[in-house]
């Protein structure tokens, strides 16, 4: 399967100088029940592509590092008493964490995507879309899907596999949803099914994707992260972690 990355970072943007000693040592804090992002494995030990990237980002500063898992309804006040330097695990950026916290730039957005059997992916198309389609009850896709496609049948499942399990034994035509876990399904079904058309991206409605939080007015740490993500990025590390984690690519 051809894989599209994530572009993180604009290729025209300017370089910037930031001096990496003014920030040695960095405390990330994090949760360890969200796979594959932050969680412990069998072995106890916490593992994700967030603690790689917060390891990675460590690195690239030259700087120390330390990941501490908290529960999640204490570590976002872990984080504004100052308890660690950043939180990486996932925090949706809106009014609420805006009020408390500043954020590094997008590492990681979360698009919706098509998904049909793979005979009909390569020429999919929603506009030439007739049989039902299928969307999780109560998502902002299922709301897109009505508005966008008002001629088309629109079922509703309880979950996203509940749905794509309905594409697999052919019950409707074509899913629509969270591309990330529509591309976990297809990584253990690429026989059956496979993305259709283009990764759709609406931050809107889809959230504005994964960034760092940092305690407000700790700009030091916020622009050593951003420092680091670009040349994460412009490196290929970025990249290379991304399909370590999501081999089916949901971009």
């Amino acid at each position: 399967m051809a894989q599209n990355l994530p572009l993180h970072v604009d290729p025209g943007a300017r370089e910037e100088v930031f001096d990496t000693s003014a920030v040695p040592a960095l405390r990330f804090l994090t949760t360890a029940d969200f796979p594959p992002f932050n969680y412990t494995d069998g072995a106890g030990n916490l593992v994700g592509f967030n603690i790689d990237l917060a390891n990675a980002i460590c690195m690239r500063l030259s700087a120390s590092c330390t990941i501490q898992a908290w529960p999640w309804d204490t570590v976002q006040d872990a984080l504004a008493d100052n308890q660690g330097d950043a939180l990486i695990a996932g925090l949706a950026i809106d009014g609420q964490s805006g009020s408390r916290f500043d954020f590094s730039r997008i590492y990681l957005e979360l698009p919706a995507r098509f998904v049909a059997s793979a005979d009909t992916a390569p020429l999919f198309s929603p506009r030439r879309l007739t049989g039902p389609l299928g969307v999780r009850q109560g998502t902002p896709h299922a709301q897109l899907a009505r508005r966008l496609l008002p001629n088309v049948e629109i079922i509703e499942f309880p979950s996203e596999l509940a749905a794509l399990e309905a594409l697999a034994r052919e019950d409707i035509a074509a899913f629509f949803g969270d591309g990330m876990r529509a591309a976990f399904w297809l990584n253990e079904n690429d026989d059956c099914c496979a993305f259709a058309g283009e990764a759709y991206f609406r931050p809107d409605l889809f959230g504005s994707g994964f960034a760092v939080a940092v305690p407000a007015g700790l700009d030091n740490v916020r622009a050593a992260i951003n420092w680091a993500l670009i040349r994460l990025a412009r490196e290929g590390r970025l990249d290379e972690l991304y399909l370590r984690w999501f081999p089916v690519s949901f971009y």
